[in-house]
């Protein structure tokens, strides 16, 4: 259990990271990089057998139950009482709430409080990422009525990207809905920001101002080409259903498609946008599961499990050789995010066919889910990565409270 804080331990920032249908919770104290005491998740929020799950740093204290999770609101109140009674929630130990923000616009580009006007810029762009951004706004309400005098800061997922040149940056749309900021923004940026700095502290910074592919591989999937440490692009654009095809999300289509359904079977745009977000990707194609380790299971005896992922590993192998065209080569390959992590089936065959890249897999090291699975005398570097969104957060949130680090260079990393 989290108790109060102890004098000179100093306070607590509680992180919040809102995905599709679920919430993810981190308590961090001040260091550098910040340490994580308690983390936590709220799964199959809106889905049937929602549950909360725990643990501590040192591992005594763990546990999941079920809760009432019909929406992000319902999670965020059950997280609410359950620090109260858990983790010292209220009591002065939480000095400041961090969320992770999917979209912020074209004026949002900065981790920052949330202040009024913030929120209402917040509220006014909902519709840029609908699939998240109204579940973002309730939990900072709710945290901000639960937990008032608490001070919460929002880290937004295209800040990353901000700065794009504009041929990455611009869609070939009338002229006029650039300056509306329609734009394509990308997303991820909280990972791919923990993944640069993490290459520079493990590879060297020659090898982060190098150029550098970035595939964050999970449930939601995208890759960013970067050069002298800065996106010059990304493949989610104007909402986070662009670009690969993903869990259920369709990635990159033809426009004409949401004409065509309109004209043949008379759906309408929400139902368009379900379709896109819920039932396409792998999903979509296997008809059985959006979960490449279940697809895996199926491929030998289901050829739409098959198909489902050589279309995700072709998807993946093309927009890194369009990035390579793009960065004038490629030093550097990095895999991330649960599928990227994990499955090294899958990395291997998305490599298979980038030789001409100066790619050459270390089929045992991949296996064995190496940190660097390319071989010795490999042009290119592959490197496998574990991202961590949440630890932006909280050395965000601790900079702008102006907390001081104390020097924790030779522990772990949370």
């Amino acid at each position: 259990m989290i108790a109060k804080s102890e004098p000179g331990a100093g306070p607590l920032v509680l992180t919040i990271n809102g995905g599709s249908s679920s919430l993810r919770f981190g308590l961090y104290r001040g260091s550098e990089p910040p340490l994580l005491e308690l983390s936590g998740k709220i799964e199959r929020i809106g889905l049937p057998g929602s549950s909360l799950s725990f643990h501590d740093r040192g591992g005594s204290y763990h546990g999941s139950h079920s809760v009432n999770g019909k929406d992000h609101a319902s999670a965020a109140q059950h997280l609410c009482d359950w620090l109260a009674r858990h983790a010292g929630a209220g009591t002065g130990t939480i000095a400041a709430i961090g969320h992770r923000i999917v979209h912020g616009g074209a004026k949002l580009h900065e981790p920052q409080a949330l202040t009024g006007e913030v929120l209402d810029e917040l509220r006014r762009i909902r519709d840029y990422a609908p699939e998240h951004l109204p579940a973002e706004i309730a939990m900072i309400e709710l945290f901000g009525a639960r937990m008032p005098g608490i001070p919460q800061f929002g880290c937004f997922d295209t800040a990353f990207h901000h700065g794009m040149p504009n041929v990455a940056r611009m869609l070939p749309i009338p002229r006029r809905y650039l300056a509306a900021g329609i734009e394509r923004y990308g997303f991820h940026g909280l990972s791919y920001t923990f993944l640069m700095e993490e290459l520079a502290r493990v590879a060297g910074e020659k090898a982060a101002r190098g150029r550098v592919v970035l595939a964050h591989l999970g449930n939601g999937a995208s890759l960013a080409a970067v050069r002298d440490g800065r996106s010059i692009d990304t493949s989610m654009g104007f909402t986070p259903a662009a670009g690969l095809p993903m869990s259920t999300r369709a990635g990159d289509l033809d426009p004409g498609l949401a004409a065509y359904f309109a004209r043949s079977e008379n759906m309408d745009a929400e139902q368009f946008q379900r379709m896109i977000n819920h039932e396409s990707g792998l999903l979509g194609i296997s008809e059985t599961s959006p979960d490449v380790r279940d697809l895996l299971e199926q491929e030998d005896t289901d050829k739409r499990a098959a198909q489902a992922l050589a279309l995700f590993c072709y998807q993946c192998r093309k927009w890194i050789g369009a990035y390579a065209a793009a960065l004038g080569g490629l030093d550097t390959l990095v895999f991330a995010g649960g599928i990227g992590e994990n499955a090294a089936v899958i990395r291997s065959r998305i490599c298979d066919g980038l030789q001409f890249l100066g790619v050459r897999l270390d089929e045992a090291r991949n296996a064995a889910g190496g940190a660097v699975i390319s071989t010795a005398k490999s042009p290119t570097c592959v490197r496998v990565m574990r991202t961590d969104e949440d630890v932006i957060i909280a050395r965000s949130v601790f900079r702008l409270l102006g907390t001081a680090f104390s020097s924790t260079s030779s522990g772990p990393r949370p």
